[in-house]
């Protein structure tokens, strides 16, 4: 495995449980921001953000508002906005205190010819901020990017621009980084808590 990354030009990211150990900090804050609208619409929601790994909290949240809510019949609903604001509040925090993934600097050092992009379903303001603030956006010499693009849009502008080089080879954790990749011809490794930037098996 070390011997094959010889091969790629770009390594691209996803940031949540690859980069960053933040997958339940990203949980909990979902469920917490709709549990004023009660524990139902909260729990539903966390069901929802488990199952859709890797999209944005845009997408979430205007699922909740169309989809989940109007399910309860409430009286009144926050808007996306407040929402937003909300979950930003509760994450920004918790993200600069959350563990960097254990290999990131080795791994750094192994690929120092190949250009490191992060593509990820995070906002792509607060990535960049939280990024600079944790001293790790440097590593990134491809670039930080995040919603409200998707991960099918970045990838194909960003591989247009010759940002992400082919052969590259992308590692997240969900299913839908598994399809951006694939759809985007990269190769792939699935990454589980952080802890197979070296180890994992490419798909």
């Amino acid at each position: 495995m070390i011997n094959s990354l010889d091969k790629y030009n770009s390594f691209v990211f996803d940031c949540d449980g690859v980069v960053l150990n933040s997958n339940s900090i990203k949980t909990n804050a979902f469920y917490d921001t709709a549990l004023p609208m009660g524990q139902e619409i909260a729990n539903e929601l966390k069901r929802y953000h488990l199952r859709h790994g890797g999209i944005s909290r845009y997408e979430k949240f205007s699922h909740l508002l169309k989809n989940i809510a109007p399910k309860y019949n409430k009286a009144s609903v926050p808007s996306i906005e407040h929402l937003l604001y909300t979950y930003s509040s509760i994450v920004e925090k918790a993200l600069l205190d959350c563990e960097i993934a254990k290999h990131l600097a080795l791994l750094r050092e192994r690929t120092k010819k190949s250009s490191w992009t992060i593509v990820s379903g995070s906002d792509q303001l607060e990535l960049r901020k939280i990024f600079n603030e944790r001293n790790i956006d440097k590593l990134f010499d491809g670039g930080i990017f995040g919603s409200p693009d998707n991960k099918h849009r970045i990838l194909a502008r960003e591989l247009k621009n010759r940002s992400i080089l082919k052969p590259a080879l992308m590692l997240g954790d969900s299913l839908y980084d598994y399809e951006a990749a694939s759809k985007a011809g990269l190769d792939f490794i699935f990454v589980y808590n952080g802890q197979k930037l070296i180890n994992g098996r490419v798909l």
